[in-house]
């Protein structure tokens, strides 16, 4: 186990120290996020929420930390088929590179090398300090004569091991002192990338068209209920990206290719030379489970991708745009959603700021209306126009719809599920979101089996963003069910239907239960 330890470490060390190796660890995980089926990430969001790629790196670590005490077992007696199995778990990580297209499967095949070698001298250094203190003998008065473990005869003559329990010991906490410090250091070098410097020193394009601020009566103010403009730090993140990628804006490039007149080659500059706007809008997760939170209001600034569409000339033929990730993630959405009206962008600014580097600096796209899986690009690095049978993206091979257009939904935020509230006046509050149907029109709430009544709604700022309500409920004592529903700007009232969400959605109505005190 120290030694397979011993190996990651080294190997996450020397991949911060190559230009373009990529990290074992993260290869890997990469690999099994792109292998395992969609149910099964399902599961994961469900289980974990957001911490669901920290749970994916400490299951890879446990496993390599089982497989390699496994390997020190087999090794106590067979020592070339340890470094077999140190050199077939080595492969591996070399293999998931090869599929990586962020990483050089060169630079990372080196460092692979480098650390299948460390753990395998390490292992032998470990077995051979194992048997000298096995043979040392105990001088406790009760002792009894110990037996020695078999080792192989080369494990032997290892050089520096003294006969005694202390010299192992020490041996094995220096090995795990080293391959702590080594992945610490290798994770620290990874992230001087410059892209921190790189987006702190971006000086953003003034917008040729500034969206309205929030009008008032847009937040109700009402404790408990999620604010209106989502700060960056607290927007939900979902991606397939184990590490989030680091491009610096001075080399970023966008190519627009496929079904147009004249393929593009676009810096970051020369992009946000055709004009930036402003528009506020609402994202949406197509994993949000009924009444969940991965849902975030925000002001994006981009260049709108209509213009740049135009520039390149797109074939009438062409029904699909297929934004491509830097980490090679692909989404597609129809072409008409960049000339419908919609304020589809390819953003660069989030809240005022640049993109967070975990939201997609340099640039990434925003299309309304249409659920991320299907449009939201993170780390764009190439505009490709095909046809809506020609290309399928990540997610649809998967077993998610081919178009994703946002559902009606509606959000209890106040009271909390299994609340206590006094009787009386209490509100209920939360909030509502229509962007594929044109905004909002009306909320209602249900108290048990009661009438539905109609709740007050936040002042609208257009119909890409959610609605704060408020329900002023007169609450009589006793356990109550409390149900939300939302009516779009078409005249359809979302569904109580219960549906999972895949394959495009979830559906139905979100309810909580209170207990209502005296």
């Amino acid at each position: 186990m120290v030694a397979a330890a011993l190996a990651l470490g080294v190997g996450e060390l020397v991949a911060g120290l190559l230009p373009g190796a990529g990290s074992p660890v993260v290869s890997v995980g990469n690999a099994v996020i792109d292998a395992v089926p969609a149910p099964v990430k399902d599961l994961a969001i469900s289980i974990f929420g957001l911490a669901d790629k920290i749970a994916l790196v400490v299951g890879i670590v446990l496993f390599a930390a089982a497989f390699g005490a496994l390997l020190g077992v087999v090794g106590a007696r067979r020592f070339a088929a340890a470094a077999a199995g140190f050199v077939a778990f080595g492969a591996i990580g070399v293999a998931a590179a090869g599929s990586d297209p962020q990483t050089s499967l060169v630079a990372t095949a080196v460092a692979v090398t480098v650390a299948v070698a460390i753990g395998v001298l390490g292992l032998r250094r470990l077995l051979a300090a194992a048997r000298a203190a096995r043979m040392a003998p105990d001088v406790r008065p009760d002792a009894r004569p110990d037996v020695a473990i078999a080792m192989p005869d080369d494990a032997t003559s290892a050089p520096g091991v003294s006969g005694d329990r202390r010299a192992f010991l020490r041996l094995t906490g220096g090995l795990v002192a080293v391959a702590a410090a080594s992945a610490a250091g290798g994770r620290w070098l990874s992230q001087q990338a410059g892209v921190a410097a790189s987006r702190a020193a971006l000086v953003l394009p003034q917008p040729v068209r500034r969206a309205d601020a929030p009008p008032a009566g847009a937040d109700l103010g009402i404790d408990g209920v999620v604010p209106f403009v989502t700060p960056n730090e607290r927007f939900y993140r979902i991606d397939t990206a184990l590490v989030v990628p680091r491009v610096d804006v001075d080399s970023w490039r966008l190519q627009v290719t496929g079904m147009v007149d004249r393929p593009l080659e676009l810096t970051f500059d020369e992009l946000a030379a055709m004009g930036t706007e402003e528009h506020w809008t609402t994202l949406c997760c197509v994993s949000n489970e009924v009444g969940g939170g991965l849902i975030g209001n925000a002001l994006w600034s981009g260049v709108p991708l209509r213009r740049v569409l135009e520039r390149a000339g797109t074939d009438a033929a062409a029904s699909q745009i297929v934004g491509r990730s830097v980490d090679g993630f692909t989404a597609g959405f129809p072409t008409s959603a960049a000339y419908d009206g919609r304020a589809a962008l390819l953003a660069v600014a989030m809240n005022g700021e640049p993109l967070p580097v975990e939201h997609g600096f340099p640039v990434r796209l925003v299309v309304p209306g249409l659920y991320g899986y299907v449009s939201a690009t993170k780390w764009l690095s190439q505009l490709e126009l095909t046809t809506l049978d020609a290309f399928d993206g990540y997610w649809i091979p998967r077993g998610w719809s081919k178009r994703g257009p946002i559902k009606t939904q509606s959000r209890i935020d106040v009271p909390a599920t299994g609340a206590r509230v006094a009787a009386g006046r209490t509100p209920v509050a939360g909030v509502a979101w229509a962007q594929a149907s044109g905004g909002v029109r009306a909320v209602e709430v249900q108290i048990d089996e009661q009438p539905w009544a109609e709740a007050r709604l936040g002042t609208a700022l257009n119909d890409d963003t959610w609605r704060q309500w408020v329900y002023e409920w007169e609450a009589p004592p006793g356990h109550h069910v409390v149900r939300v529903r939302a009516t779009d700007n078409e005249g359809t009232t979302q569904t109580g239907r219960r549906r999972p969400v895949a394959p495009d959605g979830a559906t139905g109505w979100h309810e909580i239960r209170v207990e209502v005190e005296r």
